[in-house]
């Protein structure tokens, strides 16, 4: 994306200008009226009085737009507010081609400006795509949000910037399709991103998968004309404060057909490009981490592969043996990505990491239990670890809903040949997959975030836009940043 946040001293004379005005109030500031001819003062005052929360005022050469905080249940709530307040925000500046605008935070909120500006830059996210007509390829006029004065340090607005490029980085790598994007060349992507953030990366081929025996992630990729993937991204600066690192992983299905189990084409097969939002995700927390030199030592682990029914693809009955040694029973190659999410997670006990997070776009259950509005987290991590990340979660509205992982489920995955089945019950089945994922992880903390629901909308929502959203980039990067000493 070519939108820069930045920070300004003042305003310029005749630039277009964002006030957002305190809960409640009925009369216009003298900050934000100097400018103002008496006739505007009256038509924005009455507007205030009629308690309309988006007040614009169109001077032709440039505009003047008024945000009141809205009263809400909680803080984070008004926050959320305020980025829906950024989407419609950007429908008036695109609507008048407007090149930069200037945000003035004249509210007790002093996030205000922060949250307004991240609504607006994430509505004005577009993916480049692969249109070749002249008006498509045309860029987006808005250009700049300068955030004004004391509204925000430069500080701030730098680490801001940096957090949603993360976001657009993971929207960006959700929303190619696999025929731009193989397990490969999202190994390169990470890549090159830990090359601009700071991050470094190492890209396990198919040989090393092997010598591994990662038992999961190559009984995904036999159906595949092309080799998996196994990248590990690290950053670990000097300073950091953790003794053991933090350890993300991301599911890396970069398309999903089922593979023999194969799935119905629409509204299912035909938008599995985004299975491997998971990684993305991590991809996206990592370059936000780097790129604001937050020093803690967090390393990312994105298997990766597509899901065929080509070739020698493995079939409903196989066992298999995995990284961990345990055996697995197939009754469905479509349960595929807890395959490789399962041998990443075994993987990562090797770091001996203060926390596992995995992120996945997992199972159809948790999308019918909660929707595209939350993810499921569940998990074996202390209770006032995963209080923290559920306050991250609405703090960015990136929402969670805690299910339990009681020890009855793990009857749900049992198999008469093999240690484990990768497939339970119809009911609970996002459940039933993470007590699955839970034996190769035992003994560490452990959190897992299914995200089938928000990962991808198949139609436009707010500032969310439509595709990939990039879940999991501002909540991790939240809830990571919190655990600063």
């Amino acid at each position: 994306m070519s939108l820069t946040l930045a920070h300004a001293a003042t305003a310029p004379a005749q630039s277009t200008q964002v006030f957002i005005l305190p809960l409640g109030i009925t009369v216009l500031p003298q900050a934000a009226a100097t400018d103002l001819p008496e006739a505007a003062r009256t038509y924005v005052a009455a507007a205030l009085a009629d308690k309309q929360p988006f007040v614009a005022l169109n001077h032709f050469s440039h505009q003047h737009y008024f945000v009141v905080l809205e009263e809400k249940r909680t803080p984070d709530l008004q926050l959320e507010a305020l980025r829906k307040a950024g989407h419609q925000l950007h429908a008036a500046l695109k609507k008048e081609k407007t090149a930069e605008v200037f945000v003035h935070n004249l509210s007790d909120n002093p996030a205000a400006a922060l949250t307004l500006a991240e609504g607006l830059f994430l509505s004005a996210y577009e993916f480049e795509g692969y249109k070749t007509d002249e008006k498509s390829r045309t860029p987006a006029a808005l250009t700049r949000i300068s955030l004004v004065g004391d509204a925000a340090s430069a500080a701030q607005v730098t680490e801001l910037q940096h957090v949603l490029e993360g976001v657009a980085f993971a929207r960006d790598l959700v929303n190619a399709p696999v025929n731009k994007l193989n397990a490969l060349q999202l190994a390169e992507r990470l890549s090159e991103a830990g090359d601009a953030a700071g991050y470094s990366t190492d890209i396990l081929d198919l040989a090393k998968i092997e010598s591994l025996r990662m038992g999961g992630l190559l009984a995904v990729n036999l159906g595949s004309p092309e080799p998996p993937t196994f990248s590990i991204l690290e950053w670990k600066p000097e300073n950091a404060q953790n003794e053991h690192p933090y350890v993300l992983v991301g599911k890396g299905v970069v398309y999903d057909t089922g593979g023999l189990s194969l799935k119905p084409t629409p509204n299912s097969m035909d938008m599995m490009k985004c299975d491997m939002a998971g990684g993305a995700a991590v991809g996206g927390t990592l370059y936000a981490l780097a790129k604001n030199k937050v020093p803690l030592h967090v390393i990312g682990l994105v298997p990766a592969t597509d899901n065929r029914p080509g070739g020698l693809a493995y079939v409903p009955g196989d066992v298999l043996t995995m990284f961990s040694g345990l055996t697995v029973e197939v009754k469905n190659t479509d349960a595929e990505g807890r395959l490789l999410l399962a041998d990443a997670l075994s993987f990562a006990k090797k770091y001996q990491p203060e926390l596992v997070i995995d992120l996945a776009t997992l199972t159809g259950a948790a999308v019918r239990a909660i929707g595209t509005e939350a993810s499921a987290v569940m998990g074996t991590a202390a209770p006032d670890t995963t209080a923290q990340l559920l306050a991250a979660a609405h703090r960015t509205h990136e929402r969670l809903v805690e299910f339990p992982l009681w020890d009855d489920y793990a009857d749900h995955m049992k198999s008469d040949i093999a240690d484990l089945s990768n497939l339970g019950k119809a009911e609970a089945g996002h459940i039933s997959a993470a007590k699955f994922l839970e034996r190769f992880i035992e003994g560490t903390p452990w959190l897992h975030l299914d995200i089938a629901g928000p990962a991808y909308l198949t139609a436009p929502e707010s500032y969310r836009g439509k595709g990939g959203t990039g879940t999991g980039v501002r909540l991790l990067y939240e809830f990571l940043t919190k655990q600063l000493a």
